[in-house]
């Protein structure tokens, strides 16, 4: 059998980092103006790090470390249930590729000058099959070329725009340049339902710490390294999404920004202001979004299907999906989420009914879908705190400050996540006339139908193999 590489501390941060860290959403972001820096705090604090802190302590309960949120949720709620909750954090994501991708897409038409792959619906489509796969295909290397382009991603097409949007952004505004009025109309604190919607879309900014969960095991003394790699997390993504967000908000106005080509603009408006001759340096900032996003996706591609893939060795799925090629990369399991993925790219492309619904749609989608499997954590964590204390369930970690510093913690986590599936149906203010009933009629179809995939799956399938079984 072949032994598993290590990975270094910073390589799973970076791989970790590009799971969670999302360039492609501050255009959604900045929607919100001067209340993106509320929202970016109140989710970091009081939803991400409540995520981080009882990740880690189920993670290093002893007989956890592998399976990743599948072996939380059914050691506390039941088998039913873990299969469920890794079966949400694996298919959120054949949606988020397309959101991801729709990203890339944006960067690249402007880099290429070829603005046909981002407006018609057929090229797109093909576009994001074309990057989807060629991405999947390089994943059959294993977890190390993974890391590798994590590591590359997160400098190239993350820290460094990033830093590039602040410096530009404080020279722009030192010029005697002024910030959009869009970005301070509506405060800092939400004041009505429409602000409300937004809740859904900043939860994004954090989703995926876990799902870096099954490669713990590959660690340097994971009980100690994984919680502060954790807290290292939480820093990185409040600080990197405020400022991202925030420059994007403040040159871009909310009438003329796009969704998926949001930072690109804000490049645009940051370098050739003053400076048209200057505009090779704005694709070679799309260039760099490009990567850091092919690297997210890359990471994504693997990640999830490693936790799936211990549930098909469980048995809970046909023997078919048990299969690893020699780099021990779950191909079979690989190549049902490229299925899925291009069915929802032609769904989001085709039937999203224009780039903003798509785009928001997807994005919508992937967040409650993901939400759904959250929910499951923090409750197990609650059963792992409250029932589970004199069961000699041993951890290496635990939340800092006691039992009940622990209920606080987790009782943030469950109720922003919550609040957060109730705001994915508040239609967004961007959304005028028939886009807003499209935009329900497809969310709310995609949700009913994805929360009973794996109990119905499950019912049966168990069901079949206790017949076969007799």
């Amino acid at each position: 059998m072949t032994q598993k590489r290590s990975i270094s501390n910073f390589g799973f941060f970076a791989m970790t980092a590009s799971l969670f860290i999302t360039v492609y959403e501050y255009p959604t972001f900045a929607e919100s103006g001067v209340m993106l820096v509320f929202y970016l705090l109140l989710c970091g604090i009081f939803w991400f790090l409540p995520v981080a802190l009882c990740s880690a302590e189920l993670a290093t309960v002893k007989g956890n470390q592998d399976g990743g949120l599948f072996s939380w949720v059914s050691r506390m709620m039941g088998e039913r249930f873990g299969f469920a909750a890794i079966f949400f954090q694996w298919f959120q994501i054949t949606v988020g590729f397309v959101t991801m991708i729709y990203f890339i897409i944006g960067a690249l038409a402007y880099a290429l000058d070829f603005n046909a792959i981002n407006q018609n619906p057929v090229y797109k489509f093909i576009a994001v099959l074309l990057i989807f796969w060629a991405c999947t295909f390089l994943q059959f290397r294993g977890t190390q070329l993974t890391a590798r382009l994590a590591k590359v991603g997160f400098f190239v097409g993350i820290i460094i725009p990033v830093v590039l949007l602040l410096v530009l952004s404080i020279q722009y505004f030192n010029n005697g340049h002024e910030i959009a009025s869009s970005f301070t109309k509506n405060g800092f604190f939400p004041k009505n339902q429409t602000d409300f919607a937004a809740l859904v879309s900043f939860m994004l900014a954090y989703m995926g710490v876990e799902a870096s969960a099954p490669h713990i095991k590959q660690l340097d003394d994971p009980k100690k390294n994984y919680p502060k790699i954790m807290i290292y997390l939480v820093i990185a993504g409040v600080v990197l999404s405020t400022i991202g967000g925030s420059v994007v908000s403040m040159v871009v106005p909310s009438d003329k920004l796009s969704l998926n080509s949001g930072v690109v603009q804000a490049f645009e408006t940051l370098v050739l202001t003053g400076h048209p001759e200057l505009g090779i340096f704005v694709k070679v900032a799309a260039i760099l979004l490009t990567i850091g996003v092919l690297a997210q996706v890359s990471s994504w591609i693997v990640s999830p299907t490693e936790g799936l893939h211990f549930v098909a060795q469980k048995g809970l799925l046909p023997a078919y999906f048990k299969k690893t090629n020699k780099n021990e990369v779950p191909v079979p399991l690989i190549y049902l989420q490229g299925f899925l993925v291009s069915i929802w790219a032609a769904v989001l492309t085709f039937g999203g009914g224009g780039n903003n619904v798509s785009f928001l749609t997807a994005i919508s989608l992937t967040v409650i879908i993901y939400l759904v499997a959250y929910v499951m954590l923090f409750i197990s964590y609650f059963l792992l705190v409250l029932k589970a204390k004199n069961k000699g369930l041993e951890r290496s970690y635990n939340v800092p400050g006691g039992h009940i510093s622990k209920i606080i913690v987790a009782s943030s986590g469950l109720i922003l996540s919550i609040l957060a599936i109730v705001s994915a149906f508040i239609i967004p203010s961007e959304l005028k006339g028939t886009q807003g009933s499209t935009y329900i009629l497809t969310l709310t179809a995609g949700f009913i139908i994805t929360v009973a995939i794996p109990f119905v799956f499950y019912h049966f399938y168990m069901k079949h193999k206790q017949v076969k079984d007799v």
